[in-house]
């Protein structure tokens, strides 16, 4: 059976373009209403193209679908709830928000200054607060939400200038790990996507796979991480190229000693570093509980 989002209302922010666009195209399709939200800044966050949301609302109905633009910031919190305002203002109801917004200023971490840094946590990080938080009064209300935060592999694994980046992204791996607990019983799942696509965050790189890299085949994960039927909740999903796969934090079994010194931490190190038998603990005091078996308590 489709998967079909006939009677949902969707906000996808930063959907002027590239990923976004792909999203909220994909929803579009498949029957959602959708807030297509774009300030229409350049790459940096500078400058203002309005116009970049109306375009791909036009491209929305041109296939059949019902979407309206939204150019708010999510950099503020004003910003944000304006986001959600204009969903409720137009539809009636909000039930998934796609954090997608985002801007680069990379540089090496020694000339990284406050002007390249907040700025970029503004829009990734405070962003997903921003827009999230006021749709979320309204999935507890009505027993159901869906929530995509845009992550990346440069924050689960780090890559050469991009501290702030990098810093950003792997936080809203921690958002969403605390909404998925949260939203549990509201049957509000939260999860995070790692993508790799060709959009305008990626020009300039001599990258030989660009052309597998369609940001469409990113957005049929988020697809379904968006639907009814979607039971993944504080997960973490690479997309791109037509490849889906898990990415997780895990916990060794590790090495124990009531007496622990620097010296034993050095001299079992690979006792330490030893994955067989790790674990996924489902939250912070499931770990707990390895430290406990390991104790005999």
């Amino acid at each position: 059976m489709d998967l079909s989002f006939d009677g949902r209302v969707a906000v996808v922010t930063g959907a002027g373009g590239g990923l976004g666009r792909a999203h909220a195209l994909e929803l579009g399709r498949r029957g959602a209403r959708v807030v297509v939200n774009d300030m229409g800044t350049s790459l940096s966050g500078d400058g203002v193209e309005r116009d970049r949301a109306a375009i791909v609302v036009k491209e929305i109905e041109e296939r059949g679908g019902i979407a309206v633009a939204d150019t708010n910031s999510v950099a503020t919190l004003s910003g944000g709830q304006a986001v959600i305002e204009t969903a409720l203002s137009a539809f009636g109801r909000v039930d998934i928000v796609v954090n997608n917004a985002g801007i680069l200023r990379d540089k090496t971490f020694h000339n990284t200054s406050p002007d390249d840094v907040d700025p970029v946590l503004d829009v990734h990080l405070k962003g997903a607060f921003n827009v999230t938080r006021p749709a979320w009064a309204r999935f507890r209300e009505q027993g159901f939400g869906r929530v995509v935060v845009t992550s990346s592999s440069a924050g689960f694994f780090g890559n050469f200038g991009q501290s702030s980046y990098a810093a950003a992204k792997l936080a809203l791996v921690g958002l969403i790990k605390v909404l998925a607990i949260e939203g549990a019983k509201y049957d509000i799942k939260a999860n995070a996507i790692g993508p790799v696509a060709q959009t305008r965050m990626t020009e300039g790189f001599d990258n030989p796979l660009a052309d597998h890299l369609d940001p469409a085949l990113v957005s049929a994960v988020v697809g379904y991480l968006c639907h009814d039927s979607c039971e993944l909740s504080g997960e973490i999903l690479s997309a791109g190229g037509g490849r889906v796969a898990r990415v997780f934090i895990g916990v060794t079994r590790g090495y124990l000693n009531g007496r622990l010194t620097a010296e034993d931490v050095r001299d079992h190190l690979t006792e330490i570093f030893d994955d067989a038998g790790y674990q996924v603990p489902e939250n912070s005091m499931a770990e707990m509980t390895l430290l406990a078996d390991l104790l005999g308590k």
